[in-house]
């Protein structure tokens, strides 16, 4: 059993409580699974588990109380949607019946590293896996600092409850993924899936920490023997995760942090890194992570327990969460000073953006609030059309803000900290998706290299047109300069003008929905002019 009961244990409003697990070690949590037959033990040492019906969020059943006075900051819309107090109270009663007259985990973490700007998060639920997902993903408190523990916030995981009353609710289907702000407490009913915890508790410190000033961030961050912190901002497919894991730099964080008056700060204590097709050659470091202690996430695997990493049966999204320390290379106390430099990750599937642009501050802002990327939306026999995708911070669907009170503190901490910020294009060169290909990841690292050992500062710069970036003419480590311009990259010139042209439309259209915040965030003159 746990090493102690937690303080507060009657004010959950359960009922009939059976055995409860507090902030199990891990081995007695995967001996639970197993015996549960919630998990099965890989040929690595993790334990896999399934999520069930949803292997991933469920982002039209997420809301939030319409209560004062949390309502006044609230952007609210398709990402936050609102609902009343008396539904909450009513769900709530429904996820605290689910999880009373049974056995329970409580897991109590911490969710940042920085003294000054963390919160204690209490995690209840049924399921043992549950509970080994949050202990990998969130700091875990040594024994002295749990004796005194008391939580911030409490997440209910009733995930074997579903809202039979939905419709009558005004609700998107049975699935409820709710937070009240002024009760500090957030309700879970329908979903098994393990990353409701975790970006719902980033959506809250979204909420808590820029009204104090500080900043939050979707991004990784790694830190130079220098002290030299950088950070990656990136939507999926960009690089994020790879690009900062670095055998010459620790890592502080692969996903969330925070950037407060001491730095920059881990919010988590561990990963969750994709696995569909992981090759250990290529991504050693997340790979070798796969060990005891580990949970993976609906993978396909044999009667011996062994992972076939391709399959994709299941989903598309399979994945792995595990304590950070699984990584070698990584900053012991999560934290650092302040950034260095800032990069912008973005897979232009359109070709046309530069592998490497320089920004200035009111560049940065334009980007940052434009968070673009392109995926790719493709059929069997290969027809594809690159598609824009536009995510305000690189993290909308997290935000219960409006994106320019983050671009404010953004802009803020730039100026004051006299930051470098970057533009990073891993996606395509030579013509759209289909007709040209991938940036190497050799030039991407030399692009990367010379950000953070400050080569590219030597370079002569041009400007690219429509866009009116600031590229290098020439920088170490990348053998043929011409990869340095998409133009030149290009056998059809015209063609390469007309996409660019039509990406910067597509820019411009998005940019308009920040026309209503006035004149300080009027930076559209930072943006495509065609």
């Amino acid at each position: 059993m746990g090493i102690q009961l937690p303080k507060g244990l009657d004010k959950l409003g359960l009922e009939n409580i059976g055995r409860v697990f507090y902030n199990t070690d891990y081995s007695e949590l995967i001996a639970h699974e197993i015996n549960h037959g919630e998990c099965k033990l890989s040929t690595s040492g993790a334990t896999i588990c399934d999520t069930g019906i949803f292997t991933g969020r469920s982002p039209k059943d997420k809301y939030f109380v319409d209560q004062e006075p949390s309502n006044q900051h609230i952007a609210w819309g398709d990402t936050n949607k609102p609902i009343s107090a008396e539904i909450f109270d009513e769900l709530l009663g429904l996820t605290q019946e689910q999880l009373s007259g049974k056995d329970i985990y409580v897991i109590d973490a911490y969710c940042g590293a920085s003294l000054a700007s963390r919160r204690k998060i209490r995690f209840v639920t049924e399921v043992a896996w549950q509970a080994h997902f949050v202990k990998n993903m969130f700091i875990r408190p040594t024994k002295e600092e749990l004796s005194d523990f008391r939580p911030d916030f409490v997440v209910y995981n009733g995930c074997k409850a579903t809202n039979e009353k939905y419709k009558e609710h005004g609700m998107n289907s049975d699935v409820y993924v709710l937070f009240n702000i002024e009760k500090n407490i957030s309700i879970i009913g329908g979903t098994w899936y393990g990353g409701e915890m975790k970006k719902g508790i980033f959506s809250m410190m979204n909420y808590w920490l820029p009204l104090e000033n500080k900043l939050s961030m979707h991004c990784s961050a790694n830190v130079g023997e220098e002290g030299d912190v950088c950070l990656f901002f990136g939507l999926s497919g960009t690089g994020k995760t790879t690009l900062s894991t670095d055998p010459h730099r620790a890592l502080i964080g692969d996903d969330e942090h925070g950037w407060d008056d001491d730095g920059v700060f881990n919010f988590e204590g561990g990963c969750y890194a994709k696995v569909i097709n992981l090759d250990p050659r290529s991504e050693p470091e997340i790979f070798g992570a796969i060990s005891k202690d580990a949970l993976l996430e609906n993978v396909v695997y044999d009667y011996t327990g062994r992972v076939d990493y391709e399959d994709g049966t299941k989903t598309e999204n399979t994945r792995v969460s595990y304590p950070i320390e699984h990584i070698k290379n990584h900053k012991e106390d999560l934290h650092a000073g302040h950034p260095t430099n800032i990069i912008f990750l973005t897979a232009d599937a359109f070709g046309v953006l530069p592998p490497v642009s320089r920004l200035n501050k009111e560049q940065a802002m334009y980007y940052f609030l434009s968070g673009y990327t392109a995926k790719v939306a493709g059929t069997e026999r290969g027809i594809t059309e690159p598609e824009a995708v536009f995510s305000a911070c690189f993290g909308e669907a997290f935000l219960p803000l409006y994106p320019t009170d983050y671009a404010k503190l953004l802009g803020e901490k730039i100026d004051k900290y006299h930051v470098n910020v970057y533009l990073v294009n891993t996606g395509w060169t030579g013509g759209v998706y289909g007709v040209g290909k991938r940036m190497s990841i050799k030039d991407t690292r030399a692009c990367i290299t010379g950000i953070l050992d400050g080569s590219i500062k030597d370079s002569e710069f041009e400007t690219l047109p429509v866009f009116n970036l600031a590229i290098p003419k020439s920088l170490k480590g990348v053998k043929d300069y011409d990869v340095l311009n998409p133009q030149k990259m290009w056998k059809d010139k015209e063609a390469y003008m007309e996409t660019l042209k039509e990406l910067g439309k597509m820019f411009q259209e998005n940019f308009k929905r920040y026309d209503s915040h006035g004149d300080e965030f009027n930076f559209e003159s930072a943006g495509p002019q065609i």
